[in-house]
Parts: C-alpha cells; sequence; structure tokens
C-alpha cells in the first residue's frame, strides 16, 4: 500500500475516532445528574482518577460541587466497595511512601484479585521525609512527623489536595499521640494531639518514664487559626494501631500497667470534646478444674467492622477473637461475631534482613492485626507488617494475599477516596 496513503487513512480513522469520542463526551453531559451520579458511584477510585483527565469537559465535570456532594451521598447511601482501596504506608527504606489499592469488588470471587498496587505522589515529602498515618476519614488522611512530632498534615491523595496545619507547643522528651477524624452532626474535621512528657531517671535501666499525668491535650479545627487546649487526660493512650472512629468519637486503648491484667478503652467525643470509658466485653470464661486450663484474653486492637466499634483479643488458646458493639456504648451489645484460629495457620517464612530494623513499623505492633472484611466471605488480616492473608470463617482457611507491587514493610488504613477539596466542609 502507497504510505500516503496509509497515513491519510490512519489520519481520516483518528479523526473519526476523536469525533467518536467527543460525541460520546456530549451524549454523558446531557445525561440527568442521577443517572451520572448513578453510574461514576459504580467506578473504583482509580477509575474516576482517568475520568478526570480524560479530557477538559470531564475535568470541569469531576470538580463538580453539585456532583461530588450527590456523588459522595450516594456511596455512603449504598455502602458500596466501589470508592475504597487499601493505603499502604511505607517507611522503608528511610524515605516514606504512599502507595493504594483499588478494594477488591465483592463480586469477585477469591482468585479474581488482579489488581496492581500504585504510587501515590505525596507534595510534602521534601518538608517531611518522614511520617507517621495518623488516620483516614472521608477522603482525607493525617500525617504526622514522625522526627520531631511537630508538622500535621491533611492531605487527599486523590484530588492532590494539601495543607499543613500550625506548629504547636514542642516539649522537650515528649511522647505525642494524635487522632483525626469528624463528626457526622457537627461536620467539623479535627485533629487531636495528646503529648506525654518523660522524665529521665538515671541511673536506672528502664531510665524513660512516662508522667500521666500529667499531659497535654490540643485540638485543631480544620478552618480555624490556631490549636485549643483542652487539659489533661488522667490516661495514657496508646497511638499504634491508629484510633478508630464510630459514632463520631475517636477510641483508643490504653496502655497496660503493671497492676492492671488489660487495657481499657478511652474515646473522645469530637462534639463536646470529652473523653470518656466505653465498656468491654464481659468474656464468660469455660474454666477447667486446673486453673492453668483458663482461657486468657488481652485486647489487641480495636477496628470498625459494618459500622460498628469492634474489638480484637488474642488469647491464650491462639486464637483470635472479634467481638462487636452492636448498639453503642451498651455494653450488654457485644457480641462475639468471629473466632480466627490462628493456630491453624502455617505462617510465612519471611526474609531475615537486618536493614528492617530501620523501619518504625518494626516491633509496634503483634503479629496479627485484623483489617476489615475483604468481600462478603473473608477477612483480611495483617500479619507483622510483610503479609496480607485472608480467612474464610465458611471453611477456616486461610490463604496468602499478594498484590502486584507490594512495598516489603507496611502498615495498612483502609481509606475510602473521593475528590472533595479539604476546604469544602468547612
Amino acid at each position: 500500500m502507497n504510505p500516503h496513503c496509509e497515513a491519510k487513512r490512519n489520519k481520516k480513522n483518528n479523526k473519526e475516532e476523536q469525533d467518536d469520542e467527543i460525541e460520546s463526551t456530549k451524549t454523558f453531559q446531557t445525561l440527568p445528574p442521577e443517572i451520572i451520579v448513578n453510574v461514576l458511584s459504580r467506578l473504583p477510585i482509580s477509575s474516576l482518577v482517568q475520568f478526570k483527565y480524560t479530557c477538559r469537559a470531564w475535568s470541569m465535570l469531576a470538580q463538580d460541587p453539585n456532583l461530588l456532594h450527590d456523588l459522595w451521598n450516594s456511596h455512603i447511601a449504598s455502602q458500596s466497595n466501589n470508592n475504597m482501596c487499601l493505603i499502604f504506608h511505607c517507611d522503608f527504606p528511610i524515605r516514606n511512601h504512599l502507595y493504594f489499592l483499588d478494594f477488591p469488588s465483592e463480586h469477585n470471587s477469591s482468585s479474581d484479585y488482579k489488581q496492581t498496587v500504585k504510587r501515590i505522589r505525596t507534595p510534602f515529602s521534601d518538608s517531611m521525609p518522614e511520617y507517621d498515618l495518623v488516620g483516614s476519614c472521608n477522603g482525607f488522611l493525617c500525617l504526622s512527623d514522625s522526627l520531631y512530632s511537630n508538622s500535621v498534615y491533611i492531605y487527599n491523595p486523590f484530588k492532590r489536595d494539601c495543607i499543613e496545619l500550625p506548629k504547636t507547643v514542642h516539649y522537650p522528651n515528649q511522647d505525642v499521640v494524635y487522632g483525626f477524624g469528624c463528626h457526622s452532626e457537627i461536620r467539623e474535621y479535627k485533629v487531636v494531639k495528646i503529648i506525654y512528657c518523660r522524665k529521665v531517671n538515671r541511673g536506672q535501666h528502664d531510665h524513660h518514664r512516662y508522667t500521666v499525668p500529667p499531659s497535654d491535650v490540643q485540638i485543631f479545627t480544620l478552618g480555624d487559626s490556631n490549636w485549643r487546649s483542652l487539659g489533661k487526660v488522667h490516661h495514657h493512650l496508646v497511638q499504634w494501631p491508629e484510633p478508630v472512629l464510630v459514632n463520631g468519637r475517636l477510641h483508643w486503648l490504653t496502655k497496660v500497667q503493671r497492676n492492671l491484667l488489660d487495657c481499657a478503652i478511652i474515646s473522645l467525643d469530637l462534639a463536646d470534646e470529652q473523653f470518656r470509658v466505653v465498656p468491654k466485653p464481659d468474656h464468660d470464661d469455660d474454666e477447667d478444674d486446673e486453673e492453668d486450663d483458663v482461657l486468657k484474653r488481652s485486647c489487641s486492637h480495636l477496628m470498625v467492622l459494618r459500622g460498628c466499634l469492634a474489638a480484637v483479643f488474642q488469647c491464650s488458646n491462639r486464637t483470635l477473637e472479634i467481638w462487636v458493639m452492636k448498639e453503642y456504648d451498651v455494653k450488654e451489645s457485644w457480641v462475639m461475631e468471629f473466632n480466627i484460629p490462628i493456630q491453624m495457620l502455617q505462617e510465612p517464612e519471611l526474609e531475615v534482613n537486618p536493614c528492617f530494623k530501620i523501619s518504625k513499623l518494626a516491633g509496634k505492633k503483634s503479629c496479627f492485626r485484623v483489617l476489615c472484611m475483604l468481600n462478603k466471605s473473608e477477612i483480611l488480616l495483617e500479619y507483622k507488617s510483610r503479609v496480607l492473608i485472608a480467612y474464610n470463617p465458611d471453611s477456616e482457611k486461610f490463604r496468602n494475599v499478594v498484590f502486584e507491587g507490594m512495598p516489603k514493610w507496611f502498615q495498612i488504613a483502609v481509606h475510602v477516596g473521593n475528590f472533595n477539596a479539604i476546604g469544602t466542609f468547612y
């Protein structure tokens, strides 16, 4: 074929394709808003990112505040997994990185997870190369400086919108516990910073002693210009894992004291800004004749399960129990929903690399952490910040979950993505 004719034919085909794309774009824009919302709400967050950058008309459509509001409400109403993803925070090697993974669709079978972990651009990486992932709320991430504990950023990784909060008072030898969340009724996003001071006792093996009390509780409302002081909290709260937001309250576990067998659950109401103790479940232990055979439980971490507060207990018989508070703040409503027999799991062999000791994530947690329901039939577990494992309660089987591009060392947050600007709700 004549090269000139072939080039002319290709040019004609390209023009026809462009005309078809323009026509389909115009057709999509003429659809009623409720249909557009219905279509977009079915797309995963990565597809919505691509949608935004397809053409100028669709980019403007993706920035329409009314559409974003309707899309967000549609997602919340349907409780769909389409906008959910896993955020991987990796602090190895030294400079930290964020990655994301589209949440596997609940319609996929267990063998159909073909997603790839993708890198997230972090515009604050030069000013804050090492950071902690405080938490995720309504599409926003809160990250704090892990070197100096004074810088805090709020970041929408898909909108690529980022702000740095004002600095607070810095104390010598401070230990900081953070929290981040939003109260659905007052629609205010707040960052909580609890500062514990350490005193050095020279000549003792345990030379860092936490003073509880005193402590200094600071709170910042997005849209304000300054942090406010809430006084002191008379509990030693634990940062790891990140606090859990349920019913407009942030929840932490307390540090286990020598004279106590287990920790307590402490909440901060983001509306009235008061700390309260949340009742824990009463365990109906089956005691055998010998005292050594009594089943012992220790609360490992908190999580959210189907919108309810849940507590994960590690048991002396090497099982994980997931207790769910069906009615918030009602002690009698705690129910054990899952019992995961981790003694049946052949734990993965992990590569021994001395360089991993650089990671601040090492040694911060127990071996197993329950993340979420992967779909209607499986529970997703994180093992030693290195491996993802899925457990099927019906078949009582475990399987390793591997995604292409997964970092070797990570902390995971379950994230609901959106394109809202940080200033949308204040």
